[in-house]
């Protein structure tokens, strides 16, 4: 059976895949097209149900519930850091309400924890739509006051000479009790069975757990995407989005992806309250 399984082309999603895309596990039965593409790209396809397997943003599986369940390995989770605000200077929260913010996508999960740390909603919000790369050029050419920065930008944005104004996944820890931030996951589809399904889950399993027990050359594979990291950064991004939590959310990533869906339902910022499954 020959499936589509969609990630973004970054360190992170290339270090999980790694074994994958390398041939290094048995897939028996299965072989996999990898198709790379950014995540605000992968959150719109799957509300078109067009992939098999997924990269999906915690925020956007809220629409998708129909066709995805979201499998136990794969989880992006900030665990006390997270999606920041930065510009050149520091704003405080009240200023932020005021700025033009650059964002990377609307239906990612840093979009909606803006939301959450705000408290309003995006039509109350000064924000442009910036291709999560091209966020500090946005706010090098003065198109934006702020940018709500992703990926590797998170360890970068110093060098670019900006100022942190927030950290959302700190935020979120003090604010929850020290739950993780939810930030995407692996969604496959729901048309494919229990049969296919659980051993998809046990491949992607063994794909991330093959990635950490083999570090060095996962890290080594997954360089070429870091855009502008060294190996001593592209590891320490690694470490902070593949780990235990990517393994399995375990009972606490759990309850992090409730909390996160719940408030942002009760703020009226999702449509619909979420009625999770995890496989």
């Amino acid at each position: 059976m020959k499936l589509t399984l969609g990630h973004s082309p970054d360190p992170d999603d290339a270090f999980m895949f790694y074994a994958l895309a390398k041939h290094l596990l048995p897939t028996p039965g299965y072989e996999f097209e990898h198709i790379l593409q950014d995540i605000q790209t992968l959150n719109e396809r799957a509300t078109r149900a067009e992939l098999d397997i997924t990269a999906i943003s915690i925020h956007a599986y809220a629409y998708v519930l129909k066709d995805y369940a979201l499998l136990r390995s794969g989880a992006s989770m900030g665990d006390n850091y997270g999606p920041m605000l930065v510009g050149k200077r520091i704003y405080t929260r009240e200023e932020l309400l005021g700025c033009k913010i650059a964002v990377p996508g609307l239906m990612t999960s840093a979009f909606l924890t803006l939301q959450l740390f705000l408290g309003v909603p995006k039509e109350k919000l000064n924000y442009v739509v910036v291709p999560f790369d091209q966020i500090f050029d946005a706010i090098a050419r003065g198109e934006a006051e702020v940018g709500l920065i992703i990926h590797e930008g998170q360890l970068t944005y110093a060098s670019e000479g900006l100022a942190l104004s927030a950290d959302l996944g700190q935020w979120w820890f003090a604010e929850t009790g020290g739950l993780p931030l939810p930030l995407g996951g692996n969604a496959v589809k729901k048309s494919l069975g229990s049969k296919v399904i659980t051993e998809l889950s046990e491949i992607l399993y063994q794909s991330i757990k093959y990635g950490l027990d083999h570090r060095a050359a996962g890290v080594e594979h997954a360089l070429p995407l870091g855009r502008g990291l060294d190996n001593v950064l592209a590891d320490k991004f690694i470490g902070m989005y593949v780990n235990e939590l990517t393994l399995d959310y375990g009972d606490r990533g759990k309850r992090g992806v409730r909390e996160f869906l719940d408030r942002a339902h009760h703020a009226g910022l999702i449509p619909a309250p979420v009625a999770l499954e995890f496989v």
